[in-house]
């Protein structure tokens, strides 16, 4: 894969993520626009990831039979239509119908990702997977800015219009760009119906493919809640700020950007697994810090700030060392792999954003917090019993099968030594050999 190539599927993952959550931001405007309260407004956040749950089910595994550059370009041509339709919409009704379409075409960053893994060798995938997913993280960031800013100016409208002008030039651009690749050949690429089915099956006999599902489900679950309800705070009595200062906060998030390619490269180096139980204690910790921002003030705000820096680094490492993980299970199968993986996740975030106003409505910013931590919990003991499981399996099998301790050698006679002493520690050492073998031997004469 070419430089160049990366950059352009990096600035494709960033576009295609930043709408998922540039609504973010401008809720409150989208409440005052349309005349409704903030909670029904927030509604076109969670049915968009609604939307892109059924996306990521019924189009990503079309990657594995749809060479990706039609796939792709058609996917973008439909979302900036669909977010120029957004944009005009007269009420909050056809709002969220056009939130769930973007939703479900807006897939773009999950078909380009396992194709990007198919395109490198593996000790180059966590490195890849860690540049693609600071791309998103960008768009994500980007997006939450962009959308206050120009929000706070021209209105709520003008995010969603100027989104949607944006994708269809991106889809311009991969029709001339893109290589047009798929996963399998053409004899044997499999039917639709079996498609759809396959991330089921795959969820079935795969146990890692399951255990990185669950991971990503209860920390983005958490992440959706906190983000979801940030701008209620924010906007709210304890800070009375307005929605751009909501996008210059998500902002400082950049970070992420610079440390989710050294998370990949060491997934690479160590393994998933040390990178999730990092991710997961970072995730945990980042709930008690945001917590400890509710108060209001400028102390309050910079806790904030660093809490949502801590907890958009410890998800997103999380996810390069999932992703990594579940790639290497199938190669002639990633984008449903992804399938089912982006599933799992995308249902846990959209549960979580209904789960987090529920708990903004009950208990205030207090009890959003303590959703995160609880779901993150979740995770982490799952993570733990693994973790014991695997080694009470290594103990088990090192006491029923000890290992053979290795012959000591007989040393060769030093520079003056007869010919003879030679061809005795010759013999020595091939009687050693032909034992540990468990070849018997015959005795030399």
């Amino acid at each position: 894969m070419t430089r160049r190539l990366l950059l352009l599927l990096t600035v494709t993952c960033a576009v295609g993520v930043g709408t998922i959550y540039f609504p973010q931001a401008i809720t409150p405007l989208i409440a005052s626009g349309l005349e409704t309260s903030e909670s029904s407004a927030a509604l076109a956040v969670t049915f968009t990831q609604i939307g892109y749950s059924i996306g990521i089910f019924l189009i990503v595994p079309l990657g594995d039979r749809i060479p990706n550059r039609r796939l792709l370009t058609t996917l973008l041509g439909l979302t900036g239509v669909e977010l120029l339709a957004a944009g005009c919409a007269p009420s909050l009704p056809v709002l969220l119908a056009a939130s769930v379409a973007v939703g479900t075409t807006t897939v773009a960053a999950q078909v380009v990702s396992p194709m990007a893994a198919g395109l490198v060798p593996v000790d180059r995938r966590g490195a890849v997977m860690g540049t693609l997913l600071s791309g998103a993280t960008g768009g994500m960031l980007l997006a939450r800015t962009f959308s206050g800013t120009l929000g706070e100016y021209l209105g709520w409208r003008a995010p969603y219009l100027a989104a949607g002008v944006l994708t269809l030039v991106l889809a311009a651009v991969l029709t001339r760009a893109l290589p047009d690749v798929t996963a399998v050949a053409p004899a044997v690429r499999p039917s639709y119906g079996s498609l759809l089915v396959e991330p089921l099956r795959l969820l079935r006999d795969e146990p890692e493919l399951r255990r990185s599902g669950f991971y990503q489900a209860m920390v983005f679950g958490g992440f959706c809640a906190v983000w979801t309800c940030l701008p209620l705070l924010l906007t709210g009595p304890e800070y009375g700020f307005g929605a751009q200062t909501v996008g210059l906060i998500a902002l400082v998030g950049a970070a992420t950007m610079v440390c989710t390619p050294f998370a990949g490269r060491v997934v690479d180096r160590r393994g998933a697994d040390p990178v999730n139980l990092a991710g997961l204690l970072g995730a945990l910790a980042s709930a008690a810090v945001l917590a400890a921002g509710g108060g209001g003030g400028a102390a309050g705000l910079a806790v904030l700030v660093a809490g949502t820096l801590l907890l958009d680094v410890s998800m997103q490492s999380g996810m390069i060392a999932n992703k990594t993980r579940v790639y290497e299970l199938r190669a002639d199968a990633r984008s449903r792999l992804n399938t089912a993986y982006m599933t799992f996740g995308y249902l846990g975030g959209s549960v979580g954003s209904w789960l987090g106003l529920r708990a903004h409505a009950l208990a205030g910013w207090p009890g959003v917090c303590t959703l995160l931590a609880l779901l993150t919990g979740l995770a982490l003991t799952r993570h733990l019993v693994e973790a014991r499981r695997r080694h009470l399996v290594e103990a088990r099998r090192r006491r029923t099968v000890p290992a053979t301790p290795r012959d000591r050698l007989p040393e060769r006679p030093r520079d003056g030594g007869s010919k003879q002493d030679e061809q005795q520690a010759d013999r020595q050492t091939e009687q050693q050999a032909a034992q540990r073998s468990g070849r018997k031997r015959e005795p030399t004469p």
